[in-house]
């Protein structure tokens, strides 16, 4: 898992992966090409962290679901 991949990955192969596999990366790599600078992309990065800390907060501070959810909405 990429999650925490310091747990079975080492430093090296986590940089290699990020620099040669990472979607993001790539996308800001070809933006680059376009003329599009690092500034530019700031803000939305900003969006991005602030929009995943109040999805992350939200879940932190729900109650845990009833155990009978976990058949609901399964095809």
């Amino acid at each position: 898992s990429m999650s925490d991949p310091g747990k079975y990955r080492s430093k090296e192969e986590v940089e290699q992966y990020r620099s040669e596999r990472d979607p993001i990366e790539a996308v800001k790599k070809l933006l680059a090409a376009e003329g599009v600078n690092e500034d530019d992309l700031k803000p939305i990065d900003k969006e991005i962290k602030d929009i995943v800390t109040e999805s992350a907060d939200f879940a932190q501070q729900s109650p845990e679901p009833n155990p009978a959810e976990l058949w609901t909405d399964i095809l």
